[in-house]
Formats: C-alpha cells, structure tokens, sequence
C-alpha cells in the first residue's frame, strides 16, 4: 500500500502520527532569550493542530548568533529553563514531539525586526553587534560588510552548536535541526558566493561543507541514537555562480553517513535578490531531486497550500514529509480538514469532537 499524508513516519525510533510538519515560524517576541507568553500562546495551539511533529523557530546558539535582538537563543540557564516550562506547557495538551531549530545567523544578524524598518541592518546606536561570516563580503550594499571567522572562532563555534544540543536534551525537547540554509552563517560557509576564504574551508566544495559538518559530527556524537538530529539545507541559491542541487546532493550524502535522521530540502537567501520565481511547491523539486540520489528522510516546504498537493508529495515519493506554517496561523484546523477531505482516520480532540465538521 501507498504510503499517504495520514500514515505514520519513524525518525530516530521516534513515530510522527502523520508526515505533516508545523514548520519552523521566527516570531521575533523572546525575553532576554527566552521564550515569552507569546510563544507559550502560539505553540500550544499549533501542538494541538493534529501535526505529526512541530518544530520550534530558529533559535541562536549565541547572542552574537540572533537575527534580531528579540531572537530565541539556547546558551544560558535561564534559557534552558524557559524552554522548559514551555515544554511542559505543550506537552500538558499534547504528545506532539517537538524539535528545535538551531542555528547562527552571521553576516544576516544585527538586524530590526522585520516590522521595524524592513528588517533592514541595526545601527550601533541602535544596540546592534558585529557580524561574522565565511568571508568579509555584505549581503548587499546596505548591509555592512562582517568580520572574516578566524580558525579558533570556527572551532568555538562547533562547540557552541553541540551545547546548544545537550541543553536541547536538558530543556526536553525530541531533537534538533541545524539551519544550514537561507544565507545564514553555515550557508554563507556552503556558498561559493559568499565564501571566498583561501584555507581548508574554502575553494571546494568539499571545503566549504567542511564547518557544517564539523557541527554535524559533534553534534550527533553528544545526543543520544534516539534524539532526532536534522538539518535544513539549501537546494539552490537561484544565482549563477551560487549552490546548486549536485551540491546539494553531496552535502546530503555526507550529512547521511554521518547519522542526520532527514533534511528539509529549502532554497535561496543568500542574498536579498536571487533569481527565485515563487509559486505553489517550487521547492519540491529540489527535495525530490535529494530523496532519489540519497537514502535520506526529506521534507519539503514552501507555498504547499492544499491537502491534495501534499497527498500528492507523498505518494508519489517526492519528500517523506510535508512542512506547513501560514496555513496553519489562518486556520488552526487545516489538518484536521485536511484528513476529513482526504478520507483519513483521525483522531479529534473528545472537547472538539462536537464542534468540528
């Protein structure tokens, strides 16, 4: 039989009811780090969505790491136990399993919120921070130029991912998935557009995969076989010159030997305009591309929109799992929807079950 959108998925021994993913949504509303009662409020909704996993926003392993000055970051105590309150919150309404997305946002961070000023680059005098990245080159003309990442900042750097995992661990969550993607610190490192170092993690590619994996194998020697390791990838920067799918597809091969559960196939954000055309799954493709030349669990995302479509995706064997967000913040109960269009069994909330269709 066909595996569709409502049959079970294992990652890590760990099963998801379904292949539906709340995808990762920055909220830009932390407390000195920390996640505030607006997340509390948020994801304990959207655990209650009938998903079969939820992810956690990108979160910053570092101050120095955040997109914004309002960013999640899991390195100090009071963080760990922010996350874990939040925990225990979502889990008093579901078993939903929960992983958080890690990440470092480099030459991007030290920036506004994106409703103040476009999301456009903090001054000092605003309280903005010197950036990092692979090389000292802007992501555009109105963005300043980072501080090239010395060896001993590197090294720092894969230890301070494998922390933010072990407090991961330590705050309950089931696992992580390490943001290798839309032009944040690992990807300006993938790139051949923003990487233009001349040591051993730059020139080829197998250079500049060099530091992300670096994380990968730290991280994955310092959790457990069961807690779920991921990595959101790049399929194509959408640039000539840029990242591309064969890439793509060797990154992913490494991330696979070296014990990644699944990739979330993305794209673009390298820079602030690529060539990228969107519309409906125009990312699909490029996990599709993975899923037949890698042994490796997908997820795909990115404008999926219909429950037909995302049936589709899985039973055709594009991607292993579907990620929905926007979707799910205009209607709370498009999975539920979704499985009564698609004929699925399902199971409803008792105190709904008389409100729902």
């Amino acid at each position: 039989m066909t595996a569709g959108l409502f049959s079970d998925f294992s990652l890590a021994g760990q099963m998801l009811k379904n292949r539906l993913v709340v995808a990762p949504m920055c909220q830009y509303s932390s407390i000195d780090g920390g996640p505030s009662n607006w997340h509390r409020r948020h994801l304990e909704t959207l655990a209650i969505s009938g998903a079969g996993l939820m992810m956690i926003e990108s979160t910053a392993v570092t101050d120095e790491g955040r997109i914004s000055s309002r960013d999640l970051v899991l390195n100090k105590p009071h963080q760990v136990r922010g996350f874990k309150n939040l925990l225990h919150a979502v889990k008093n309404f579901s078993n939903i399993p929960v992983v958080l997305q890690v990440s470092h946002a480099g030459r991007k961070g030290s920036a506004h919120v994106p409703w103040v000023k476009g999301g456009s680059h903090l001054s000092r005098n605003e309280g903005g921070w010197e950036t990092v990245s692979a090389s000292s080159l802007s992501r555009s003309k109105e963005w300043p130029k980072p501080r090239e990442m010395t060896g001993n900042e590197i090294d720092q750097m894969v230890r301070d991912f494998r922390c933010a995992a072990e407090k991961a661990i330590d705050a309950g969550l089931q696992g992580v998935e390490i943001h290798m993607a839309h032009g944040y610190l690992l990807h300006q490192f993938l790139s051949p557009i923003s990487n233009h170092r001349r040591d051993r993690y730059g020139g080829t590619l197998e250079n500049r995969c060099r530091f992300p994996l670096e994380i990968i194998q730290e991280v994955r020697a310092s959790v457990p076989s069961t807690f779920i390791v991921g990595a959101r990838v790049t399929g194509d920067d959408w640039l000539s010159g840029g990242w591309g799918i064969e890439d793509c597809i060797f990154l992913c091969e490494r991330l696979k030997e070296m014990g990644v559960d699944y990739v979330c196939v993305s794209s673009g954000g390298i820079v602030p305009i690529t060539n990228l055309k969107f519309k409906t799954g125009f990312q699909t493709h490029l996990a599709q591309q993975v899923k037949a030349n890698v042994n490796i669990s997908t997820r795909t995302a990115g404008m999926i929109t219909d429950p037909k479509h995302a049936e589709k995706i899985i039973q055709e064997g594009i991607a292993d799992m579907v990620g929905i967000g926007r979707p799910l913040i205009k209607d709370p109960w498009f999975v539920y929807r979704a499985a009564k269009d698609l004929g699925a069994v399902f199971s409803i909330p008792e105190p709904y079950k008389r409100c729902l269709f």
